[in-house]
């Protein structure tokens, strides 16, 4: 017997929407004038159709989030679906063999910006929760969360919990590409800035001079070591892999000015955690090597902290989990494979300020975002939509609170 929910899944209407969504470009380009806000617009505008009453909330001029609370008519727990309407940039367009905002349809396939990362997710969230409410009453009730900037800042999703939406929310499934995994850890970042302060002079009188660039290549071979030293210790996650500490920007002198050694130099680095590391004793590691390199080279090192999210780290037996677990399997008739998120996403937020467990899981191949000719197979849309709803109901009429 066909279950009430899939009967009532959109099947043409969440591709159409997907394609709608893919169509609208959403690089948050302030240069070219461009923002999430035509993709908030579709989200509302079709949250309305259903005769939901949609909030819509103005983050950042011209960056909407979009969020909708459908009760379900009897007590029990609140589910949280999350998506985020911005994409990255497409590049250069000569990378793409097709038009990167075009939605074609090529061989069972949506092509373009943000088809699996992640405006099919969007898609398949809203209309699997319109599936729920159109099989009947159901205990509890569904947040459903279109945010802004998770490929920046993360400032959707802290601007929704700042305004106290995630108070109540028991658990989260949040709609990344994952390529039918089910991920319950991801890492953890932290972006640091680092000032090498050396002392400016004449090229051809570098003794006259402190040069930061040397304390900024030394540092450089300090972190790589410090990285092996990580991975001999802690080895590899199953899930995630190593730890990385990663350079990735390095700033120091002027292009025009070849015979001038620089005052200053800038360091940024990307470094990627698994659960196993403490982001605290981190820093002071890395600390302590800066001012061991800097006191060596004879400059002054000042970090900054720019950015630093915690790995996530749900139980697989989680009722969340179980309840994606057992939706998938029985849509799509195999057992899916619990994985990882190589990087982060709003999850990550929802959990350390908002106490919100979650998982990620969603349409699309997980390595396809970001990159050109990005895709999403439309089989895949409409099944994601199913599990989402049936796991959903499966969240919602489990009895026991969750831990």
């Amino acid at each position: 017997m066909i279950p009430a929910t899939d009967q009532h899944v959109d099947e043409v209407g969440v591709v159409e929407f997907t394609r709608d969504l893919v169509r609208t470009p959403t690089v948050f380009d302030p240069e070219r004038g461009m923002s999430e806000a035509p993709a908030a617009c579709l989200v509302a505008t079709k949250m309305r159709s259903f005769g939901w009453e949609p909030v819509v909330e103005e983050v950042e001029p011209g960056r909407p989030n979009v969020i909708a609370v459908i009760e379900g008519g009897h007590p029990g727990r609140r589910l949280l679906f999350e998506g985020h309407t911005d994409v990255v940039t497409e590049g250069s367009r000569d990378e793409w063999t097709v038009d990167p905002f075009g939605a074609e349809v090529i061989d069972g396939r949506i092509y373009g910006r943000g088809s699996a990362d992640m405006k099919s997710g969007v898609a398949a969230m809203i209309l699997a929760v319109r599936a729920v409410e159109l099989s009947g009453p159901f205990p509890g009730s569904i947040v459903v969360a279109a945010l802004v900037d998770e490929e920046g800042g993360m400032v959707g999703v802290k601007d929704f919990l700042s305004r106290g939406h995630g108070s109540g929310i028991d658990a989260a499934i949040v709609c990344e590409p994952e390529e039918n995994e089910i991920c319950c850890v991801a890492k953890g970042a932290i972006r640091l800035g680092i000032t090498v302060s050396g002392r400016m002079a004449h090229g051809a009188m570098p003794h006259m001079g402190v040069n930061p660039n040397l304390a900024v290549a030394a540092l450089i071979d300090g972190l790589t070591s410090l990285e092996e030293q990580i991975r001999g210790q802690y080895g590899s996650n199953p899930h995630l892999g190593h730890t990385h500490i990663t350079p990735t920007v390095v700033e120091g002198g002027d292009r025009q000015q070849h015979n001038v050694i620089p005052g200053r130099s800038w360091l940024g680095i990307d470094i990627r955690t698994t659960p196993e590391i403490d982001h605290a004793t981190l820093l002071r590691e890395i600390e302590s090597l800066a001012i061991e390199t800097g006191t060596l080279h004879e400059t002054g090192m000042d970090i900054e902290v720019i950015e630093e999210r915690p790995p996530v780290d749900i139980d697989e037996s989680h009722p969340i989990a179980t309840a994606v677990h057992d939706a998938h399997l029985a849509v799509e008739g195999t057992a899916p494979v619990f994985g990882g998120v190589p990087g982060t996403t709003d999850g990550t937020i929802l959990l350390r300020d908002g106490g919100i467990p979650n998982v990620v899981y969603g349409p699309g191949p997980k390595w396809i975002a970001h990159q050109p000719d990005e895709y999403v197979e439309v089989s895949d849309i409409v099944n994601k939509t199913k599990v989402y709803a049936r796991a959903a109901l499966n969240f919602l009429n489990e009895t026991e609170s969750a831990p």
